[in-house]
């Protein structure tokens, strides 16, 4: 049976259901990022499970029993601000992440996965693509651990200074910093930033997707035979702006249009030869819904 033919409380159902399948997927995978990777090669990341990685590497403690601590004080002061609801996701993603991370570490040493490499550039690439997958999910699916990002807002709303980032980057900095100094290390920086770097990247995929459409502006004095071109010759809309040339003071159509990305060369011959003064522009779109992309969900 299709989704959209299912009532609204099984359609509801079914949402909870597919949001906690994928809370626990990205768990494991965040989870096997420093089970296998980061805490065996000793590389200490940002947020709370840096700080919980920190903790094993020079005391052996378990850093998942670690990951719920440190995230409990967080959760329950952020009660208030965030409300019941997303706290309670928050809870159940922190405790799941915290089980996911101790059996990880468990079926790491069991099965030497662990010792895959010990080169920690590997690490932090593999590891970040890892925490990229499972921060994708826990983004896409609205769900959460809380960590410095929750800790950020708390932070903002009390010290409205800079932006929620910032509060975030101020925290996840300390905590790589902190590692890079008790583990006399100071290249932990570096493979820190990498596994940053790369994890924000893998995490834009999963929730953007590879379907980069883009967005063009097309000022023309002929808005009509180029609209008339675009409209018979591919699937995508066209929509016509009023516009005026604030130099020429001449009226001017600004025609908004999205195309494939591998459109956009055949679009700029066809403006050059319907008109040679046109002015395109053309941007990114990383999300683009409607007829021809993606559907509403």
């Amino acid at each position: 049976m299709k989704e959209k033919n299912l009532s609204p409380k099984k359609k509801k159902i079914l949402k909870e259901v597919k949001r906690y399948s994928f809370m626990v997927l990205g768990c494991l995978s965040y989870a096997a990022s420093l089970g296998v990777f980061l805490i065996p090669n000793q590389i200490v990341g940002g947020g709370v499970s840096g700080a919980a990685s920190l903790i094993q590497i020079i005391t052996n403690l378990p850093a998942g029993i670690f990951i719920v601590l440190i995230n409990a004080p967080i959760l329950i002061f952020g009660f208030k601000l965030m409300g019941w609801k997303f706290i309670l996701r928050c809870f159940i993603t922190t405790a799941v992440l915290g089980l996911c991370t101790e059996l990880w570490d468990y079926l790491a040493v069991i099965t030497k996965l662990n010792q895959i490499t010990t080169n920690p550039l590997l690490a932090a690439l593999y590891g970040g693509i890892l925490q990229g997958i499972g921060i994708g999910f826990f983004i896409k699916y609205e769900t959460s651990s809380g960590g410095t990002e929750l800790l950020g807002r708390l932070t903002h709303h009390v010290l409205p200074f800079g932006s929620i980032a910032t509060h975030v980057a101020i925290f996840d900095g300390i905590v790589v910093i902190v590692g890079a100094f008790v583990l006399k290390n100071p290249e932990n920086v570096l493979h820190a930033l990498i596994l940053i770097f790369v994890s924000a990247k893998v995490s834009d995929l999963i929730v953007m997707g590879l379907s980069k459409a883009k967005m063009c502006y097309v000022i023309t004095t002929k808005a009509e035979e180029v609209s008339d071109y675009l409209i018979s010759h591919s699937p995508r809309g066209v929509t016509l702006i009023q516009g005026e040339g604030m130099y020429s003071k001449q009226p001017k159509g600004v025609l908004l249009t999205c195309v494939k990305s591998h459109q956009i060369e055949s679009l700029k011959s066809m403006v050059k030869q319907l008109d040679e003064g046109a002015f395109v522009i053309v941007c990114d779109a990383n999300e683009v819904y409607g007829k021809g992309f993606n559907r509403i969900k």
